[in-house]
């Protein structure tokens, strides 16, 4: 089930265009560049991937110093925290300019999927993995960041792939749907379950 939600996480910010898929089909618009497309979107997960692995590493470092249930209910109010303001703000980040060499943009998708946070989506999972040994607690959180970050690549090539081969980006201006959204909702619904289980 862990397995599962990690997977279904990653593939959800994989088809959310704020994380990266719409940008990517931009600039192989712009330039086009199926190629250009298709390189844009391993240095996206990448920026993605550093993201969430900054979450890992720093629930791996306080997992011997904090209990697991402090944790949890600190993880749960960030998390309902988060999506109230994302369902609250007015004004999202915006990136300057569409031309962008590959290290700005793994920069910009490490700025966007931490503003979105993109990591805290992961909390739920990441407090209840065994804390025993430190060690232990930062390679399974690793591989289950690596786990999320793959299914959200995959799921963003396939889209992106779509999109620029069959859609162009004219169509989402016909028939869009506001996956910001929908993503605060995701975040507090995991703040709210993340606390539930906790207490």
């Amino acid at each position: 089930m862990t397995l599962t939600a990690v997977i279904l996480l990653g593939a959800f910010h994989g088809i959310n265009p704020a994380m990266g898929w719409l940008f990517a089909v931009a600039r192989g618009l712009q330039e086009r560049s199926r190629d250009l497309l298709l390189q844009s979107l391993p240095v996206i997960a990448l920026g993605h991937l550093v993201s969430v692995a900054l979450v890992v590493a720093v629930v791996s470092a306080t997992g011997s110093l904090v209990t697991a249930t402090a944790l949890a209910i600190g993880a749960g109010v960030v998390l309902v925290g988060f999506g109230l303001w994302h369902l609250l703000a007015r004004r999202h980040f915006r990136w300057v300019g569409m031309r962008l060499s590959l290290p700005q943009l793994a920069a910009w998708s490490f700025l966007m999927s931490s503003v979105h946070g993109a990591g805290l989506m992961l909390l739920p999972v990441l407090t209840r993995m065994p804390a025993s040994h430190h060690g232990h607690a930062l390679s399974g959180g690793m591989l289950v960041a690596g786990v999320h970050t793959l299914a959200m690549f995959l799921t963003a090539t396939v889209v992106a792939v779509v999109v620029y081969e069959f859609l162009g980006v004219a169509v989402l201006r016909r028939a869009w749907f506001n996956l910001d959204r929908m993503w605060a909702f995701a975040l507090l619904g995991a703040g709210v379950f993340t606390l539930v289980g906790a207490v």
